[in-house]
């Protein structure tokens, strides 16, 4: 597999106080004609992570037609799982109709430096969202005590599953920094809200030295379940390209028991520019007749997203 590059498509430009900077973690509404819309988090001035959305224009991806100028959804009130930033995670066009947005709440805690759950909301015109609950959907459990992020959602032979990011462990690094260490974990939902989850799970550590395997997206072509999903090392990423995120692809027969095929993936960083130090957060669909990847790249998003083309 091998991707070509078609560059940056859009960073914020600061306009709005709560779109200063970041524009990742990407999911899609494919449901339109005249355009692809894209549901992004931004930051405010207070680096917290907002929703909102752009149009595409499906025949060029590389032209914004529209950037919506206010939030998708407003922070839960003081308290909840959401009050301090909300990230779309993963767009579902519901089976009965409905537009599912599945989106990760932010808080904070005095211990570490935050704590996630996953959360929805819906529309019917895929413009103006509600949230289903004051509280998360997928959150922690006695057998899942940390925290849940990044998610893909599928409905697939009668049953909803998801493909989400689960926190093991809190490391202590040697330069004072506390990070988190999270893999991918799997489960089943008849209804898309109430989870199954057994501890399956599908994306593990390689090795001692990874430490953070995020947002995966999911395609299922000729009864092949294909993942891509970013990794990183256990700490000193954020800055050493040897150790930051790279994009990485999984092969499974039934969505379950997945096998890691990295080398196989076909990107990496560039040279120089936007995505020369870190590449991560992928979504992958098929457009056009054409696999599209959008993805992230320095800085965790802060220098926009951009798209590939699989050759």
């Amino acid at each position: 597999m091998n991707w070509i590059k078609k560059g940056l498509i859009y960073k914020p430009d600061g306009k709005f106080g709560w779109n200063q900077t970041h524009a990742h973690v990407l999911c899609a509404d494919t449901s339109f004609e005249d355009k692809l819309r894209i549901h992004y988090s931004t930051r405010d001035e207070k680096g917290r992570c907002i929703a909102s959305f752009l149009d595409l224009n499906p025949n060029n991806l590389s032209e914004v037609l529209y950037v919506h100028d206010q939030p998708t959804l407003a922070l839960g009130k003081a308290g909840t799982f959401d009050d301090c930033g909300i990230m779309p995670t993963w767009f579902l066009n519901h089976p009965n109709g409905e537009k599912w947005l599945y989106y990760i709440g932010w808080t904070v805690r005095n211990t570490i430096p935050y704590h996630n759950s996953i959360g929805i909301a819906k529309s019917t015109d895929g413009l103006n969202f509600t949230k289903m609950f004051e509280g998360p959907v997928i959150h922690t459990i006695a057998t899942e005590p940390l925290f849940n992020g990044s998610c893909c959602v599928l409905f697939d032979k009668g049953l909803f599953k998801v493909w989400y990011l689960n926190c093991t462990d809190w490391y202590n690094a040697p330069d004072g920094k506390i990070e988190p260490c999270y893999h991918l974990k799997y489960a089943e939902s008849v209804d898309g809200i109430n989870w199954v989850r057994q501890g399956k799970i599908a994306i593990d550590y390689k090795d001692e030295v990874e430490g953070g395997i995020s947002r995966p997206t999911v395609l299922i072509e000729d009864g092949i379940y294909k993942m891509w999903y970013s990794y990183r090392a256990i700490d000193d990423y954020r800055t050493n390209t040897e150790r930051s995120y790279r994009i990485g692809y999984a092969e499974s027969q039934d969505g379950i028991d997945w096998i890691r095929l990295d080398e196989q993936v076909g990107i990496d960083i560039s040279e120089s520019g936007w995505d020369a130090q870190m590449i991560e957060y992928p979504l992958v669909i098929n457009h056009q007749g054409e696999k599209i990847m959008f993805y992230n790249g320095n800085g965790f998003g802060a220098s926009g997203f951009g798209y590939a083309v699989s050759k």
